[in-house]
Parts: C-alpha cells; sequence; structure tokens
C-alpha cells in the first residue's frame, strides 16, 4: 500500500536562539530563547522546529541532522564584520554573531535551504560581501521601520517581477515590520527581490544555488499568511528526501 504524503517524514528546520535573562515561576535565570511565533510558524507549515542555542562554533553535524535552517531575528550584527565603526544606536550579540556566520557558511556548503528574517537577511548580505546602514533614520529622515519599540509596524513591499520572493508572495505584501538597519551594499551573489516605497531593501534571494531568500520583515508575525515559511519547508522536505534516497 503505497504511503500518503501525511505519512512522509516532516523535515527538521533549526531555529537559532538567543541568551536573554529570563523570568518564569520562581525562576530568574539565563536562558536560550526565541519568541514562540517562530516555533508555531514553523509547525503549521509541516516542519519540525528545534530550536539551536548559541554555543560557540557551529559544528557540520549540527547542519547534518537538519533539512531547513532559519536565520532569526534579533539584536545588529558586529560592525567589524563589514569593516565599518559601530553607530551609537547599534547593539551587537558576539554569541549569536560566533554561531551563527559559521552556521549560515555550513548550511551553505551543504546545499541547505535557508530563509534568513530580518537580522537573517543582514547577516547573509554581510557574510557575502555586502554591508549595512547602521541607523535607518540618520539616512531616511524617518522612522517608519521601527516607529514604536516592541511593535511590529505594516510597511507595504513591493516584489521584483519575475522574482522568487514573487513568486512566493505575490507582488506586493503587507510586511511586519521592526528594524532600524537594513542592507547598504548588496552582496554580489544576491537579488535585491523587494522594495520598500523608500527604497529600503525588505527582501534578497540568491543568484544561483540552493534556495537562499531573505526577508527584512518579520512573516512569523502574520498568522494568516504561510507562504513564506511553506516555501522553506517544501524545499526542506525535498532536500531531505534527496539526502535520504
Amino acid at each position: 500500500m503505497a504511503s500518503s504524503d501525511s505519512d512522509a517524514p516532516r523535515p527538521v528546520i533549526g531555529l537559532p536562539t538567543y541568551c536573554e535573562r529570563t523570568r518564569f515561576g520562581h525562576w530568574d535565570v539565563d536562558s536560550a530563547v526565541l519568541p514562540r511565533t517562530y516555533v508555531d510558524t514553523t509547525a503549521r507549515a509541516g516542519g519540525i522546529p528545534v530550536l539551536l542555542p548559541p554555543t560557540g562554533t557551529a559544528r557540520a553535524e549540527l547542519v547534518a541532522r537538519l533539512d531547513g535552517l532559519v536565520l532569526t531575528g534579533g539584536a545588529d550584527l558586529d560592525p567589524a564584520r563589514y569593516r565599518a565603526a559601530p553607530h551609537p544606536a547599534t547593539r551587537t550579540r558576539p554569541d549569536r554573531d560566533e554561531s551563527e556566520f559559521g552556521l549560515f557558511e555550513l548550511a551553505r556548503d551543504a546545499g541547505l535551504p535557508v530563509l534568513a528574517i530580518c537580522r537573517g537577511l543582514q547577516l547573509v548580505n554581510v557574510a557575502l560581501g555586502g554591508t549595512l546602514l547602521q541607523h535607518l533614520p540618520d539616512v531616511l529622515g524617518h522612522r517608519d521601520h521601527s516607529h514604536t519599540p516592541g511593535v511590529f509596524g505594516v510597511t507595504t513591499v513591493a516584489t521584483l517581477p519575475g522574482s522568487r520572493v514573487a513568486a512566493i508572495a505575490g507582488p506586493e505584501v503587507r510586511a511586519h515590520c521592526h528594524h532600524h538597519q537594513a542592507i547598504d551594499t548588496l552582496a554580489p551573489d544576491l537579488i535585491a527581490s523587494a522594495h520598500a516605497a523608500d527604497g529600503t531593501i525588505e527582501a534578497v534571494e540568491a543568484r544561483t544555488g540552493p534556495f537562499l531568500v531573505g526577508v527584512q520583515w518579520h512573516p512569523e508575525e502574520n498568522a494568516t499568511d504561510q507562504r513564506l515559511m511553506r516555501a522553506l519547508v517544501e524545499q526542506a522536505a525535498r532536500y531531505g528526501r534527496e539526502r535520504n534516497r
């Protein structure tokens, strides 16, 4: 009897976390955490979410156990990685940088499908040779991309016709955004596949090679739109099947 699609193994999706002081129950302790929306979105899209703490140098044996990777949002990257001095508004997490730059390099070497979100998009651009604008209000003269601390604003994003992002998300996206940095110089191996009305690059994708899509917005914050995460999970399932032949 042939098995149905529902019987097929679900792909394992890695989600990097970050270390924060966390209070729960009687405890006030350092914890490796990630907003639950990432976990829920991954599970709804058909993946098995696995949280990855920032434990130093990434290892190939970890990547070998994954079918896909989501580079999650969070703090700013160390500007030294793109040969810049830090802006007063830049806030970094060196432990995440060390772990996730290595994780991305190993994932690309292995051909792992990658969806990069907010900080993740910026990491991909820097890892591939691009640079960042460290504080958008200085450049744009407004704070529309991070208007209220702790609140996601909605930005209308136009996608590039014929791009992978357009094929997944359509010609226009009502994007949930909260970022004060963005791409300045685009890495040579990437295509800018979506922009905000003010010209800010809001999505990128790889010119060639395995699935690599980065978005400056937070698709996990829109529970009614699973398209980007579903696209990653579909690619991850295909990757898993081909690896296990």
